[in-house]
């Protein structure tokens, strides 16, 4: 089953088409509770050069909040070049926000839908990459910096995030979609010290095949799940790397992490045995409230009349020990 593609067309084509094919300014909207709003890949950046919390994800939209309680947006931020490979309208996917060496940072995935770059059985693969743009404000706008691409144009790849590594190089860590490859994959690769570009090329960090814990059917086998999807990178309080990533248990959405034995991005990294989250939550990442107070941001899907449903999540964390344990529900 094509999982991430036509999930995450089907999710966010109303708003694709409303918002960018249209130009449409959004609707903004102010005090909206955070399960009120949906969207998959939510991320959120506490910034304490503002007191405020920013929240992005797919849909490449911002939403403000001073509490976590009341959200104000969607604002869009992201301004792309029409003139590149992205294309006048790209599709933006799992966007996050990072503040580095006193400038903010938008790591997302765009797709160009109009650019095929491959066929792999049923599975036509559209130009689609993850990428990064700045901006000297949270708040954005956020614009292209000097290199056009990041990472292979022939290859499918989503979901990057940000890790600043032991030996103190910034990094890219990235899926190579299993549209292409039939067996996704978690890769990385340099950046530039000011993010503006990557260097060399990427290096593989481990296959969905790896995972003990997700499934799927194929040929009235039980195999693993060749999804791989969200990766977001953290530190234990014992100083072990670990790794938070999504993939499926068949129908169910699933979320597991794995830690590096090394503790650098090269690992090798082992598996844990089960998921970390309820069934059908996912995507997760993990910060600091302004307060202190640590907590992994979600989403939950599901299914309802043929619609794909994903909404905000906040579960209270502790990783002040060896491992990460996931907590009760955080209702702020």
């Amino acid at each position: 089953m094509i999982r991430k593609a036509l999930l995450l067309n089907a999710l966010i084509a109303v708003t694709l088409r409303s918002v960018v094919s249209q130009n449409r300014i959004p609707v903004l909207r102010h005090d909206v509770p955070l399960d009120s709003i949906r969207l998959s890949d939510p991320f959120i950046l506490a910034d304490k050069k503002t007191s405020t919390y920013y929240m992005t994800g797919t849909g490449g939209m911002l939403w403000k909040s001073n509490d976590l309680k009341k959200w104000t947006g969607p604002f869009a931020i992201a301004q792309t070049d029409p003139e590149s490979w992205m294309g006048k309208n790209p599709m933006i996917w799992a966007a996050e926000l990072h503040h580095y060496k006193d400038r903010y940072y938008y790591f997302a995935t765009f797709t160009n839908r109009g650019v095929k770059i491959d066929t792999v059985g049923t599975n036509v693969i559209e130009r689609r990459a993850s990428h990064v743009l700045v901006s000297d404000k949270a708040e954005g706008p956020y614009v292209p910096m000097k290199d056009p691409t990041y990472l292979p144009a022939d290859k499918p790849t989503l979901d990057g995030t940000f890790w600043v590594d032991k030996d103190g190089k910034p990094y890219m860590v990235y899926c190579y979609e299993w549209l292409q490859n039939l067996n996704g994959t978690i890769e990385k690769i340099e950046l530039k010290p000011d993010l503006s570009g990557s260097i060399g090329e990427g290096k593989l960090l481990f296959r969905a095949s790896e995972s003990p814990w997700s499934r799927e059917k194929a040929n009235d086998k039980i195999v693993p799940n060749k999804v791989t999807d969200g990766p977001y990178l953290f530190f234990t309080g014992t100083g072990r790397l670990g790794m938070l990533w999504t993939s499926w248990i068949y129908d169910v959405y699933a979320q597991g992490v794995a830690y590096s034995k090394s503790g650098t991005l090269d690992g090798p990294w082992i598996q844990e045995d089960a998921p970390i989250t309820p069934p059908n939550y996912g995507h997760g990442m993990l910060f600091s409230t302004l307060t202190g107070k640590w907590l992994m941001s979600v989403h939950s899907h599901k299914s309802s009349n043929g619609r794909t449903i994903r909404v905000p999540h906040l579960f209270e964390v502790d990783f002040s020990g060896h491992k990460l344990v996931v907590g009760k529900p955080y209702i702020p």
